[in-house]
């Protein structure tokens, strides 16, 4: 293996974590305004991702920085092709956490309520335009000769990629809801269990709808290889694993399913699209792959080094954070805020 191919791979890993971790997150921030009655209960909503949001977002910031130094010219492509949608997704993320820092800074239930609605925003904007933009590049995108993207903005506002944010959304409400649901005390809870079937059928149909449409639309399946068969076939028996768990009210299990199907979706994204990065809807010839986007191999050979010795370490701490903040909130504990 090359290693412009091991990075490709080490990239997907990347957002695979990203998409586990902060879909809860986001999930979590877009039901605050509807599970939550009065600003204890808000803040309990808060807290339960307050320990871990921030260090989810390291994920997004790795994986760009990656891309970056491993594939400049992909950067580079999608970065100015997606300005538009990229900046809401800055933008989002920059207000969101503002409000997690700036909520709780004064006493005036409009001061919170205005942050609250920002964290609702912040976290309503990436969950689906992260799902525009991936969908955007798995159908094709107008990158011409010299690796520029040469469509607008309404292009990338098609009903292929529209559809493809929307199953983000639903798939990282329900993430959210499971993960509220272990996390927080009734009577949230309570709230939370009521929102897991709708929200697990509007995920199962949105999800079978993605699949069939990426048949008519997308040359996804044009050339089906063993890894987007078995990422194909996880991510569906995962969403039913979901929804199973949920009826049997094992809602850990559940969570754990719901994120193997954001896995399976993710890896098969990636797969569909090696060894292409950005594929060219104007001519295949044009496309950006891990061979003519990458840096040099000199530059890999160093990256891979560091790699190797800090990953394992971010790794460790993270999940000794989410092993320090295991423990159920309840709402007594909340009173004072």
């Amino acid at each position: 293996m090359q290693l412009n191919e091991l990075w490709f791979i080490l990239i997907a890993v990347l957002f695979i974590g990203f998409f586990f971790l902060e879909g809860f997150d986001y999930g979590v921030g877009i039901l605050l305004p509807f599970i939550s009655k009065n600003d204890t209960e808000r803040r309990l909503v808060i807290n339960s991702i307050g320990p871990v949001w921030d260090a989810n977002e390291v994920w997004l910031l790795t994986a760009g920085g990656a891309m970056f130094a491993a594939f400049p010219h992909w950067y580079a492509t999608m970065f100015s092709g997606f300005y538009l949608p990229l900046f809401l997704i800055l933008l989002g993320l920059i207000v969101r956490g503002v409000a997690f820092e700036f909520r709780s800074k004064m006493e005036d239930p409009r001061w919170r309520r205005g942050w609250d609605y920002a964290i609702f925003i912040g976290s309503l904007l990436p969950a689906i335009l992260f799902g525009v933009a991936f969908a955007n590049i798995v159908r094709g995108l107008a990158i011409d000769a010299n690796m520029n993207y040469v469509g607008s903005f309404f292009d990338l506002l098609n009903p292929y990629s529209l559809l493809g944010g929307v199953v983000t959304l639903a798939l990282f409400v329900l993430h959210g809801a499971l993960f509220l649901e272990l996390k927080v005390d009734s009577p949230i809870r309570e709230r939370v269990q009521a929102l897991l079937v709708p929200s697990w059928l509007a995920a199962l149909i949105l999800t079978v709808l993605f699949v069939a449409f990426s048949f008519v639309d997308t040359p996804m399946f044009a050339n089906v290889n063993v890894v987007q068969g078995i990422a194909l076939t996880a991510a569906v028996a995962a969403l039913l694993a979901t929804g199973f768990s949920v009826f049997r009210r094992r809602y850990g299990l559940a969570f754990i399913a719901n994120g193997l199907t954001i896995v399976g979706v993710v890896v098969l994204l990636f797969s569909s699209l090696f060894p292409n990065v950005m594929p060219s809807s104007i001519d295949p010839a044009f496309s950006l792959t891990v061979y003519n986007a990458s840096s040099t191999p000199y530059t890999l050979s160093i990256m891979t080094g560091i790699a190797l010795f800090f990953v394992p370490l971010v790794l460790l701490y993270q999940g000794w954070t989410y092993w320090v903040f295991r423990k159920r909130l309840t709402l007594s504990s909340h009173l004072e805020y």
